[in-house]
């Protein structure tokens, strides 16, 4: 019997925002959430494969803190195809970061939602994120949008590149006219931002989320730029997963960005540049 040939992916088509994770790990003291399920590196793999994506990236689950092992662990099973997002602690040494890059890291997040402190990047952060801004890593953000305008200009001083999480976080009552917004679209002209086209549905639920997204999207293309703009598919969805999939969470993309042409430059060489994808 002839078997149906395997999907071959294109030479890039790049998931920017996934995470892995099992319920015996070692949880952060301090959490929002834990999980009640597992999901493996393989997992992930096979869904890239299922659709057609040539590379993944793995953020570091708020939940885990600081412990990238797990995270490490996973990009070393599939170290061609996979980069990560590490969380760190304001005392990383300059050692730890660079194992972490050996490691496949190509940044550092911020999870702030959810009333977190902001980092003070100018006394405990600011020799950490000066080595990562030496190392040409990335700083992503994941905090709601009115509150954006106190977050990123001081990383911006310091010349860091900053990659906003899921369109922004904007209250859903205001939409595109949270004033959170409107600073992040005005961030465009640094240069130094890039937003994630993912996970909507974080913006009031999924349908509203969908609204918003298609406002959402002319405004960030005019104001970023294509080139700054990048798609996650946000798997597995952790708190949404009745919502969506991740075969939906690609078509709910492709319709937004309808053009092959922008899709590819979201997906392919921006992505491929900013997490050092060969």
């Amino acid at each position: 019997m002839n078997q149906a040939p395997a999907m071959v992916a294109p030479a890039l088509r790049i998931d920017t925002h996934a995470h892995v994770f099992t319920r015996d790990l070692p949880l952060a003291d301090v959490r929002r959430y834990a999980p009640t399920y597992d999901v493996t590196v393989e997992q992930y793999i096979a869904r890239l494969d299922a659709h057609g994506m040539s590379h993944g990236v793995l953020v570091q689950p708020s939940f885990l803190g600081s412990d990238n092992s797990y995270l490490l662990a996973a990009i070393a099973r599939y170290p061609q195809r996979l980069r990560g997002i590490a969380m760190v602690d304001a005392d990383v040494s300059e050692q730890q970061l660079l194992a972490l890059q050996a490691g496949g890291v190509v940044g550092i997040r911020f999870n702030l939602v959810g009333g977190a402190p902001l980092p003070d990047v100018e006394g405990v952060w600011r020799t950490t994120l000066e080595r990562v801004a030496r190392l040409g890593w990335q700083v992503e953000i994941h905090r709601e949008a009115a509150d954006l305008p106190r977050v990123l200009p001081p990383l911006l001083a310091m010349g860091l590149k900053v990659v906003v999480d899921h369109f922004g976080r904007v209250d859903a009552a205001l939409g595109v006219e949270d004033a959170g917004f409107r600073y992040l679209l005005s961030t465009g002209a640094s240069g130094q931002v890039w937003v994630k086209l993912s996970a909507s549905y974080r913006n009031g639920g999924a349908a509203e989320g969908e609204r918003f997204a298609r406002q959402a999207w002319p405004l960030l293309r005019e104001h970023l730029g294509t080139a700054r703009l990048l798609w996650g598919s946000d798997w597995p969805h952790t708190q949404h997963e009745s919502l969506t999939d991740y075969g939906h969470a690609w078509q709910q993309f492709t319709q937004l960005v309808d053009d092959d042409a922008q899709r590819s430059i979201i997906t392919g060489q921006t992505a491929a540049q900013l997490f050092s994808i060969c």
